[in-house]
């Protein structure tokens, strides 16, 4: 499976601002962190060497200071650029074409080329590495460049910005010029106060021996704004030959072997393979197979794997409005994922990565909840809860997209909604995975009598507002999905329930406050809130997903009906795509605009699926806008967390929750069709 089409890089666009679309970025990654590539060859994103800790790379959020490595043709404006993955794998290559020319640039971060990753002697089949994959995993960037014919000049630029472009470094530059005969590979190494790296390259002159093979010749140099220098290169690439290097923590800088050309191919097998061998226990068979397979290798390459943890984003602060100040980190672990991770792993196949991440929640679960049984929610890739909200005054932000902030002060927030999401992926799991354990239903019991005594409080929600609590209509849906799969759950396993009757009753009481107090009966419609009654929200589309409504009710056909209708109608629906509410007239505390959110796309597609088992004239419709919405996507299949009103991406990228809800849509819309064959 390729990655999807190639596309063409407008080369201009850097130029004007300093900055690309977000849209035009590539990510490789290891399962421990994640680089963003560019379309011009730029590692401009990546923290090191854990998806939270800090930037050593990130260009995207400061042109200036943000640090880069990039790879590109010394005449790049008159190059066709086009991008794509090796076929069924996460190994990124990018195309430079001229007519003097064709150059090819690999990047990737290796992996062994096997793909157990449970230790089948620990307890609970919690996530833990291999010995195998411990040791054999090299926390290596590899960016390998080859002339497939011709002859193109190329220029390299590395420089670093340690501690999001806080900390100073120093570099040293051990070879000023590297041969294919030399004696070492490792040339330069960059050393700040808490991290120190070292680059190495690997020459391959080709197959004439007859010829000298490429040089690589670099030099120090200061650039302005930046704590520490970079090196810079030029290289000159004839058909056949190719220049490989290789960054990596200078841990071993003492006994440190050379990195050599068979080493770097026989990591890129095992690399390819691994992919491979991963994709093949994929279950879908449906259509849109590509796209499908293209996000499961998304959603693997955000999972953190000592802990299983998958995390929302690899990024941090990318805006949801240029110029704006939605600005999030979104490098942490939310509760409110967990269901629909679940979901999706235990039914495309990938027992180990459910097995892995139920263990990452059930511990989190056990351990992190208050005496009362309240839940934070959201953890970083280790389980802690503590992630404080800082703003980097240093950066500019993407485009002067201020303040970038670390962190996320929404941890700390009072989001009833997660208790529904944790309690429907027990249920899944339970269901498609694993039968629960006894300790789990005592943390169950706990928890659901704790949140009897939540049903009259006000919260922030999913879209985490920073102002005003209120009475969410989503909130309320999920926590009657809290005792909803609760009930089912002891009635499935029978499971002793002593508090059964106040179960049921808060059940019962949630379901008829929802449909008088959540519902407009004056605008035919669901509200977002029982404060905020005559405004729509599209978080009112997972009601039929998670059950809580018939998808062909009439008066959620109303509302879906409504949502489906131009903002200037009185609808959340513009281009076929969705937005969340109407920020000019809903106040979250939060200001400025925002683009329209691909999860809440993705969710109107699998409603429209869902009613078109009632109601057939939905079908056709939600294929429609489905394929509308894969052309909103980057050139490698990839969704950011929204979409502007001019068609380019926004926010953190790629999305998880983006993913999650193309797969789940793709896999209940390919159904429908065959039921309605």
């Amino acid at each position: 499976m390729s990655g999807s089409t190639c596309d063409t890089l407008n080369v201009s666009k850097r130029d004007v601002s300093g900055y690309l679309p977000i849209e035009n970025y590539g990510m490789i990654g290891n399962m421990r962190t994640c680089a963003l590539v560019s379309m011009d060859g730029s590692v401009d994103f990546m923290c090191w060497p854990d998806f939270d800790s800090p930037s050593v790379f990130c260009r995207l959020l400061d042109k200036d200071k943000g640090g880069y490595f990039s790879i590109a043709p010394t005449n790049v404006s008159s190059c066709t650029t086009k991008q794509q993955y090796l076929p069924s794998s996460a190994i990124l290559q990018t195309r430079y074409i001229h007519e003097d020319g064709v150059v090819d640039l690999v990047d990737f971060f290796p992996r062994p080329k096997t793909t157990s990753i449970l230790s089948p002697g620990y307890k609970h089949n919690a996530y833990r590495e291999t010995r195998v994959v411990q040791g054999e995993l090299k926390q290596w960037l590899v960016r390998r460049m080859e002339c497939i014919r011709g002859q193109l000049e190329l220029n390299v630029d590395v420089f670093p910005a340690f501690g999001y472009a806080k900390e100073p470094h120093k570099t040293t530059l051990l070879q000023s010029v590297v041969e294919s005969q030399s004696t070492t590979s490792k040339t330069v190494t960059f050393h700040s106060k808490n991290e120190k790296l070292q680059l190495d390259v690997a020459i391959d002159g080709g197959q004439d021996e007859s010829e000298d093979g490429p040089s690589v010749v670099f030099r120090k140099e200061k650039r302005d704004g930046m704590l520490g220098d970079g090196v810079t290169a030029k290289i000159v690439l004839s058909g056949g030959q190719a220049v490989s290097f290789v960054l990596r923590a200078d841990i071993e800088r003492h006994v440190s072997k050379n990195v050599t050309t068979p080493m770097l191919d026989l990591h890129q097998n095992d690399t390819q393979m691994f992919w491979f061998n991963w994709l093949a226990k994929s279950q879908y068979r449906g259509a849109w197979r590509e796209v499908v397979a293209r996000s499961l290798m998304i959603l693997k390459m955000l999972t953190f794997e000592p802990t299983g943890a998958i995390v929302a984003a690899p990024t941090f602060s990318i805006p949801e409005d240029v110029g704006g100040v939605r600005n999030w980190d979104y490098r942490f672990s939310w509760v409110r994922d967990s269901s629909f991770t679940i979901y999706i792993l235990l039914r495309m196949g990938f027992t180990e990565e459910a097995d892995a991440y139920m263990a990452f929640i059930s511990d989190r679960f056990q351990k992190s909840t208050t005496k009362e049984g309240g839940l934070p929610i959201m953890f970083t890739i280790r389980g802690e809860t503590d992630i404080p909200e800082i703003e980097l005054d240093h950066l500019d932000g993407y485009k002067g997209s201020k303040p970038v902030r670390i962190g996320n002060g929404a941890a700390f927030h009072q989001q009833f909604d997660i208790y529904g999401e944790l309690m429907d992926a027990i249920y899944l799991y339970n269901k498609y995975g694993k039968p629960i354990c006894w300790e789990t239903w005592v943390s169950v019991r706990k928890m659901l009598d704790y949140v009897l005594t939540l049903l009259d409080k006000p919260d922030m929600s999913i879209w985490e507002v920073r102002n005003n609590k209120q009475h969410f209509v989503y909130s309320k849906v999920m926590l009657w999905v809290a005792f909803d799969r609760g009930l089912r759950l002891a009635d499935k396993r029978c499971l002793p329930c002593p508090n059964r009757a106040k179960w049921m009753e808060a059940r019962d009481s949630l379901y008829e406050e929802v449909m008088e107090k959540g519902y407009n009966t004056e605008i035919g419609c669901f509200i977002q809130s029982y404060e905020n009654n005559t405004m729509l929200d599209s978080s009112i589309l997972i009601a039929p997903l998670v059950f809580f409504i018939a998808p062909n009710d009439p008066r959620f056909l109303r509302t879906m009906d409504r949502i489906l209708l131009s903002p200037e109608k009185g609808g959340l629906t513009s281009t076929g795509l969705v937005y969340r509410y109407d920020t000019t007239l809903s106040e979250d505390g939060v200001g400025g605009r925002e683009g329209a959110f691909s999860m809440c796309t993705f969710w109107l597609v699998e409603a429209l699926t869902r009613a078109s088992i009632y109601e057939p004239k939905y079908l056709v419709r939600a294929i429609n806008l489905f394929e509308n919405m894969l052309s909103f996507s980057n050139h490698l299949n990839m969704f950011s967390e929204e979409i502007a009103r001019s068609g380019e991406q926004l926010g953190n990228t790629p999305q998880a929750f983006s993913h999650l809800a193309l797969i789940s849509a793709a896999f209940n819309l390919n159904r429908a069709k065959d039921r309605s064959r």
